[in-house]
């Protein structure tokens, strides 16, 4: 694929149009469908592109998607042997995008892979594209091209775990999943598809790819495109810590035994860092609910003998979350980090006070996940000053934790500060002072270089179309 000319983050709505366009234009091979309905009403949309024959065969109809899914009910990895994918080129390929709000680059990227598919067909497989999972959360995240970390949080918005559509199933029972939720895993047990990408992004540092399993060989062509567009790989990246890499900024989910064992541990880390998983819920759930990974919509794939891969890619690249140098002294640095992330939270927590919903169902929401995003740091403080902080680590290993601690109380204070001046608050010109002043010392310490969104979309495209070639080449 060559550069693109940099491009704004699109809508949902831009999506829809741009992908309505494309299926009109090339009938016999993309077609545009509705999946479901968000909780605001907003359609969620699924753009599928692949040869005629495939086109018409591989989508089914919502009731006989939701009719399946009953079907394998409780029956786990049981579906394996009659997955679509069994033992030969995956004929369906899902990608997902949009799962978190306050991470854009998931559409463009999409749009940008269908399009390639046109005009490059993949023989015997059939892309699908769920172009926005949450369009209600990217309603309320505004930034369509960010000229700085301050312009990015001025309109910030991440919803809470319970809230995100792909960890919502770890997070709460199945009566209260969100239609986002529904949706998607709907889409999942219809498509089976053998391999899942869900496009994901970071505002500040590098890239990296989770996985539920590996795929052999896919860290070459990662590190390669990330050299190629000077993009930073993340060698330590927070969000999986400890888990088994085998390449540079590429990490394997641990595989969770007795997988129809509602009672296994807890898996990886949970849907808002490190440490994030059993602390908090909103409305009237328990404080700590059980987390459980294996529940995400990312291992739904495991049914039917997929694999799904998360992509990462910054918004801003910086090169301290990539220097292998060991660090002097990991623990004295955790404390040191663990102590500014409970003083910032306490200063956010104490100006919170301040802000009422009131009948603004915006300002409900943003202050929803204000109050979730504060309930993770004393946890996640604790866990970093803990007997399990590492004595070892490398300079990386530390600057992601350093960067992931200064966005978790950043985000909060953003949040707060569009409800604070949105009722013209008397407090809002401190929490303004609060966040500018973050957002630059922030910017200053990783020395924070903007990624353009074309190279983002570049980056992330490479990684899906190697990530699925080394899935058929290893025969899964």
């Amino acid at each position: 694929m060559t550069l693109i000319r940099d491009i704004c983050y699109p809508t949902p709505h831009e999506l829809a149009l741009a992908a309505r366009a494309l299926a009109d234009e090339h009938p016999d091979r993309v077609r545009l469908r509705q999946a479901g309905t968000s909780r605001a009403g907003e359609p969620l949309w699924v753009l599928s592109v692949g040869s005629p024959a495939r086109a018409t065969t591989t989508a089914t109809t919502q009731a006989e998607a939701e009719a399946r899914a009953e079907a394998e009910s409780g029956t786990g990895t049981a579906a394996a042997g009659t997955a679509a994918g069994a033992g030969g080129a995956a004929p369906n390929v899902l990608v997902v995008a949009g799962a978190h709000a306050n991470e854009p680059v998931g559409g463009a990227t999409a749009l940008a892979l269908a399009r390639r598919l046109v005009r490059v067909p993949a023989a015997g497989t059939t892309w699908h594209f769920l172009l926005c999972a949450d369009p209600d959360g990217a309603a309320l995240h505004r930034t369509p091209r960010p000229r700085s970390l301050l312009d990015y949080h001025r309109n910030f918005f991440r919803p809470p775990g319970p809230e995100q559509p792909e960890w919502a199933p770890s997070l709460l029972p199945p009566d209260r999943l969100p239609p986002e939720t529904l949706a998607l895993t709907r889409l999942i047990d219809e498509l089976r598809p053998a391999l899942q990408v869900s496009l994901h992004g970071t505002d500040l540092g590098g890239s990296w790819v989770q996985l539920t399993r590996d795929i052999p060989g896919l860290a070459e062509p990662f590190g390669k495109s990330a050299a190629d567009l000077r993009i930073p790989v993340e060698t330590s990246a927070s969000d999986a810590s400890g888990w088994p890499s085998p390449g540079a900024g590429i990490f394997v989910m641990p595989d969770p035994d007795h997988p129809d064992d509602p009672d296994h541990p807890d898996g990886p880390d949970g849907p808002d860092g490190p440490a994030a998983a059993n602390t908090g819920d909103a409305g009237d759930a328990p404080a700590n609910p059980p987390e459980d990974t294996r529940l995400s919509t990312w291992y739904r794939t495991h049914r039917h003998a997929g694999t799904t891969a998360i992509v990462e890619v910054p918004m801003w690249a910086s090169d301290l979350v990539g220097d292998p140098a060991p660090h002097p002294d990991p623990r004295g640095a955790l404390r040191m980090l663990a102590g500014r992330l409970t003083s910032d939270a306490a200063q956010v927590a104490a100006l919170r006070k301040a802000a009422a919903g009131g009948t603004d169902p915006a300002a409900d929401t943003l202050l929803r996940a204000v109050d979730w995003t504060l309930a993770l740091i004393p946890r996640i403080a604790l866990e970093w000053t803990g007997s399990g902080a590492p004595a070892e680590a490398t300079a990386a290993y530390v600057g992601s934790i350093d960067a992931f601690g200064r966005r978790l109380s950043l985000r909060p204070a953003a949040m707060l500060l569009r409800v604070l001046r949105a009722q013209s608050h008397p407090a809002a010109p401190a929490v303004d002072r609060l966040v500018t002043g973050w957002c630059e010392e922030f910017a200053a310490r990783f020395q924070a270089r903007w990624v353009p969104v074309a190279t983002q979309v570049e980056h992330q495209s490479r990684v899906v179309l190697a990530a699925y070639e080394r899935l058929v080449a290893a025969g899964r």
